[in-house]
């Protein structure tokens, strides 16, 4: 057997999400080797390089200058995502970055250029699709299981939330739901969506409101094939991360996700408990380092990835236009132009 040699990989951003990916590819994937990390925090990225047992640095520009890097995978601030996307596809590295690629449909255009110019592979991190219980209901879709789809359902979430002032505004779309749309997009491939409407409050934290914060919200998406979808989130499921999905069609339904992340159960006289995951990372662990190791593929292959930057733009596209809805309040129809998203996760 052919012996393949490792990507090797910088990371660019030591945060929370930075730190599981920057683990994942230390410690759980053959395929990847990690070599780097950066952060401007020279505190985030010393504590994380020396606990990998990797060089750290606070610029980025020095670790894409790295001869010694193939592939960077950006995990730092969304706003930045797009400008280091551009500048690694011109050192000629190819990309992981997360969701979402870009804050614009400009800039996620020139992310998109940029990689295509570069002949550099591009992925971005939309880990539903790398989820075995996901992809298999993708599967059955695809080869008509579920005849056409008509009604799509799709819901995140979250555990709560620690810091609501540390939130930027519009986070619930561009940084949660963006998940699901790329998601619904997804399962009605082949289709456009092409209007939205949205309802959306702040009840976990009403007195964030006014900041910007809107920590609840459902959004109905019409494609363009008379599918309808809905989407929903919400920042305090008390019980855990909560990620599911539905989609329904003229010959059948398919469904999937649980927000228990074990199987096993506790029957007693006061009921029945099962364990739940508590974060993203506990739910999606298997997803998380499959898209990793779907990347490296990608790289060693020369591309293309499973999921790219043109998945990126639909999914921004959407959420674009949510933001849209709320500021209106009325229907939304999704065009290309542009507008500015702020709000800073990844």
């Amino acid at each position: 057997m052919t012996r393949i040699d490792p990507v090797r990989i910088g990371l660019i951003g030591a945060g929370r999400i930075g730190t599981h990916h920057a683990t994942t590819l230390a410690r759980r994937l053959g395929e990847a080797e990690l070599v780097a990390v950066a952060d401007p925090r020279a505190a985030a990225a010393e504590r994380l390089g020396e606990e990998l047992g990797v060089d750290w640095l606070t610029d980025p520009q020095v670790l894409l200058d790295d001869p010694r890097v193939e592939a960077v995978a950006i995990t730092c601030a969304s706003t930045a995502h797009a400008d280091l996307v551009v500048a690694a596809a011109k050192a000629g590295k190819a990309v992981f970055v997360e969701k979402p690629m870009a804050m614009t449909l400009a800039d996620a255009d020139r992310a998109v250029s940029a990689a295509r110019a570069a002949g550099i592979p591009l992925q971005v991190g939309f880990n539903r699709r790398f989820a075995r219980d996901f992809a298999a209901a993708h599967d059955t879709v695809a080869a008509g299981g579920i005849g056409t789809p008509q009604l799509l359902r799709s819901v995140t979430r979250d555990p709560g939330l620690a810091d609501p002032a540390g939130v930027p505004p519009w986070t619930i779309f561009t940084q949660t739901l963006i998940h699901d749309f790329d998601a619904l997009n997804w399962f009605n491939a082949g289709a456009t969506a092409v209007e939205v409407s949205v309802m959306a409050d702040a009840l976990v934290a009403p007195d964030f409101k006014d900041a910007g914060l809107l920590d609840t919200a459902v959004v109905t998406i019409r494609y363009d094939n008379g599918a309808i979808a809905v989407a929903e989130a919400s920042f305090s499921a008390a019980y855990g991360y909560d990620v599911r999905a539905e989609v329904f069609g003229s010959a059948g339904m398919v469904t999937v996700g649980s927000p228990a992340h074990l199987s096993t159960a506790h029957w007693s006289a006061a009921g029945v408990a099962a364990p739940t995951a508590r974060a993203d990372t506990d739910l999606f662990t298997d997803a998380y380092a499959a898209e990793l190791a779907a990347f490296c593929a990608a790289v060693r292959a020369g591309g293309p990835t499973q999921v790219g930057g043109e998945d990126a733009r639909a999914a921004l596209r959407i959420a674009l236009a949510c933001i849209e809805a709320v500021e209106t309040g009325g229907t939304v129809t999704i065009r290309d132009a542009d507008r500015v998203a702020t709000g800073a996760g990844a």
